[in-house]
């Protein structure tokens, strides 16, 4: 293990001037100077560019819970107060205003479209909605089993294997068609995933269709019937993918940005955005709320799994409150609730697991332990039971999640090119806790090392 050093460097509450602030090395009484940068909103960030080449010296923050990687002009989260902006506009506005393509347009351009822009960018979405005929052989790959999140890591990779001539990342125009082709693209991939997990032929796109309409229509329509597409549902579901087009620097945005900087084409960062986005404590939290829910079963269990919650001892946590960022309630949280009733009364549903669900909420509000900890609902709270009672199953919850967060990926990797002259390939630093040089042994004369289960793995064919 480290061995941490206490008070070996500090860092005095007074700056320099108004733009900086010293850092001394106790061990030795230097002190060095660095700039404070100030965005538009947010805490200020010490600017430790230049730090290893002053001290020697790198910082050290697992989880980069404490460093600001980028600079960035589209999403603004305040968790402290409960804010969400996308390039300045309230979540809350844009999702009671604007539709996704709105949104769409808003993260990659920096502003809400004019009526001919909005006409524009329409159009172009909706002629890029089909695949290449030989890319829908390639789901033939796979087995019918196969996770609907593996498939899109797999297919979306190989877009630019179809696309190799657009692939260009230093020509804006190749970047931008990129990106149309992402946005366009990915609720086909998608619903294509699902169908041939079930064994349906592919439903095409429509073009007369909006975005959220022709997804509930490839995903749920078959060729034998008409499908008749329900305004409400196709408003619940654009509204579900408005509030999962972005969220500043999360796993997912990071991976697709630290892929990004080394210069690879926008088609496998995207690809490797999803594959980050698979991860249970990312992509997945809305699955766990229904396990969760499931595993509650019945509003008279629930203070025996709140007494469990509390219990430190216990490793049982209520999935789907509180956040990594807010610390007050998720202002997504407030409309995926209202989408919630809308969806269930038009069903004529009542969801056994709603109830359950409430009375969390209730509890959450008022509970002093909650309160304290500012264990509030977040969106992935509502958003399951809303997309289990529109019919998508649960292993297409995190691919949804993926098509809403295509949009802010694609912003986010076009930003990279476009509105910051400093960035460069990424490159974490790392505390080195391994062995000191040593010299190299001869076979006859090592010590077993290797664990037994390796050993038994080591004999498996496949």
């Amino acid at each position: 293990m480290a061995q941490e050093q206490k008070n070996v460097v500090t860092l005095p509450a007074r700056a320099v001037d108004k733009n900086s602030v010293t850092m001394t090395d106790n061990r030795t009484g230097q002190s060095y100077e660095f700039p404070i940068l100030d965005g538009t909103e947010g805490p200020s960030l010490i600017d430790i560019s230049k730090m290893y080449a002053k001290t020697g010296m790198f910082t050290y923050d697992p989880g980069f819970t404490s460093t600001g990687s980028c600079q960035s002009g589209i999403t603004f989260i305040d968790g402290e107060k409960g804010i969400l902006l996308h390039r300045g506009y309230p979540i809350e506005q844009l999702v009671a205003e604007a539709s996704y393509l709105d949104v769409c347009y808003l993260l990659l351009h920096g502003e809400l479209p004019a009526q001919i822009e909005k006409r524009e960018f329409e159009k172009s979405i909706t002629m890029h909605t089909m695949l290449h005929e030989q890319l829908t052989s390639f789901y033939r790959g796979f087995k019918r089993s196969a996770h609907p999140m593996a498939v899109m890591v797999g297919v979306v990779g190989a877009l630019s294997a179809f696309y190799h001539e657009d692939t260009d990342i230093h020509d804006p125009l190749q970047r931008m068609i990129a990106a149309h082709r992402l946005i366009a693209k990915m609720p086909t991939i998608g619903a294509f995933a699902f169908k041939y997990s079930l064994g349906q032929p592919f439903m095409y796109p429509k073009n007369e269709l909006s975005y959220a309409e022709n997804l509930l229509r490839m995903m749920f329509a078959v060729p034998t019937e008409d499908y008749e597409i329900n305004p409400i549902f196709a408003r619940a579901v654009d509204r579900i993918l408005i509030l999962h087009a972005d969220h500043e620097q999360n796993a997912s945005t990071s991976t697709v940005r630290l892929a990004g900087s080394s210069g690879a084409n926008p088609f496998a960062c995207v690809a490797s955005g999803i594959a980050s986005l698979w991860g249970p404590a990312h992509g997945g939290a809305n699955e766990a709320v229904l396990n969760m829910l499931g595993d509650i079963g019945d509003k008279r269990n629930i203070p025996k799994f709140i007494a469990r919650a509390k219990d430190k001892n216990d490793n049982f946590r209520l999935m789907g409150f509180g956040h990594r960022v807010y610390k007050n309630f998720d202002p997504r949280a407030k409309v995926m609730k209202e989408t919630c009733h809308e969806v269930l009364n038009e069903l004529g549903i009542k969801d056994p697991v709603l109830p359950i669900a409430l009375e969390l909420e209730r509890i959450a509000l008022e509970d002093e332990y909650f309160i304290e900890k500012k264990l509030y609902p977040n969106v992935d709270f509502y958003s399951g039971i809303i997309l289990r009672a529109l019919g998508f199953p649960t292993q297409m919850f995190t691919v949804l999640f993926a098509i809403a967060r295509t949009t802010g990926w694609v912003a986010h990797w076009k930003e990279m090119f476009t509105g910051d002259d400093s960035h460069r390939i990424g490159r974490p630093r790392q505390l080195y806790i391994g062995p000191k040089k040593r010299n190299f042994k001869r076979v006859e004369n090592r010590k077993k090392s290797m664990p037994d289960w390796l050993k038994m793995w080591g004999g498996r064919n496949g």
